[in-house]
């Protein structure tokens, strides 16, 4: 399996926030894990090649910020296509 580490920013609510994100080849595709406040989200592309945000069962109780995902997921479009 490989893994490929990459960092990236994005501006949300006009501040700059970094991420470290790792690459995953997942079956035919790929995954993307980003720890965002404690959490590990994954992104993947869907069928049309952009991404969504896939939370894990443990974010059961935890309040994400959609708003925060979706920013995330626009730049995530933006650097692999």
């Amino acid at each position: 399996m490989v893994h490929e580490s990459f960092t990236f920013s994005i501006l949300y609510k006009n501040q700059e926030r970094n991420f470290d994100a790792v690459l995953q080849q997942y079956g035919y595709s790929y995954r993307i894990t980003i720890p965002i406040d404690g959490m590990d989200i994954f992104f993947e592309p869907d069928e049309e090649r952009n991404y969504r945000a896939i939370l894990p069962d443990a974010a059961g109780n935890k309040k994400v910020d959609a708003q925060l995902l979706q920013t995330i997921a626009t730049r995530l479009e933006e650097i692999f296509k």
